[in-house]
């Protein structure tokens, strides 16, 4: 848009000006060209301006419709997900991916910071613990050609051995989790997707 006006300025300046400078009859005086240079460059300048204004509504467009779709990623450092077990913690944020370079996925082992907890639990608020993300909502394909997604991302909580701090797992939990040994999880939820 810059170089469009920049040209649009060169012709105003360049060829209107000894245009009207040649034809004594179009231009008697210096006036009369002060006159059409800005009758000129007001044209332009509208055409610009609305090119301008044109190309910010689009980016504008673009960007709400980006916000819109929300991109679902892996686990990575600091996402806060749901506690799904009856540890006594609520909410936790991830603090690092074991066994992944850009984050965790279903079935995979993290370190996690309980952020939320109840009063009396076996978990307090500030600990540091293991956990195994058994929902989340990016989508993971499997063998079969579909794929599992969830509304949320969720956790239950374990031991430094792998065994669940809470006695049941609340909610659907995906059988990948038998591929990744976590058994005794699967055998303590309600229902398995």
């Amino acid at each position: 848009m810059l170089v469009l006006c920049l040209f649009v300025d060169y012709i105003v300046s360049d060829f209107l000006i000894p245009i009207t400078e040649s034809f004594p009859n179009m231009a008697a005086s210096s006036t009369s060209s002060r006159l059409v240079r800005a009758v000129g460059r007001s044209l332009f300048s509208g055409l610009c301006n609305n090119a301008d204004g044109l190309m910010r509504s689009t980016h504008e467009m673009l960007c709400n419709h980006l916000l819109f779709q929300q991109q679902r990623t892996f686990i990575q450092m600091r996402t806060s997900l749901k506690v799904v077990d009856n540890s006594g913690a609520k909410r936790v944020a991830c603090i690092q991916a074991l066994k992944g370079k850009k984050g965790a996925r279903l079935g995979d082992t993290i370190v996690c910071s309980v952020k939320e907890a109840q009063p009396g639990g076996k978990v307090k608020k500030g600990e540091v613990h293991y956990g195994v993300v058994v929902r989340a909502a990016m989508p993971r394909g499997r063998c079969d050609g579909s794929e599992v997604k969830f509304d949320d991302n969720a956790v239950v909580l374990i031991n430094k051995h792998g065994e669940p701090i809470g006695t049941r797992v609340f909610g659907p939990v995906p059988h990948e989790l038998r591929k990744k040994k976590h058994v005794k999880i699967l055998s303590l939820a309600e229902h398995i997707a």
